[in-house]
């Protein structure tokens, strides 16, 4: 069965898709036009969303900030 992720916030989908890719490549790192493809069968450009997120990263609240953190970005 597919995970639903259909009903998250943009910024929960990124979550879910770099946690994905963190799990299947061991890195974080992720190249500026990678997409990743979600288990429900929807993409997400995780490069942009990633620069996009450190970008605006004084504007996320902390528990964005949280979550971005516990997959281990810290941009201090």
């Amino acid at each position: 069965m597919k995970a639903p992720t259909a009903a998250l916030s943009t910024f929960e989908r990124g979550i879910v898709a770099l946690a994905q890719y963190e799990a299947r490549t061991g890195s974080v790192t992720v190249p500026r036009g990678h997409v990743e493809a979600l288990p429900d069968g929807s993409e997400v450009k995780l490069g942009v969303f990633l620069n996009n997120s450190k970008s605006r990263r004084t504007k996320l609240t902390a528990d964005k900030l949280a979550a971005l953190a516990a997959l281990g970005l810290n941009w201090n």
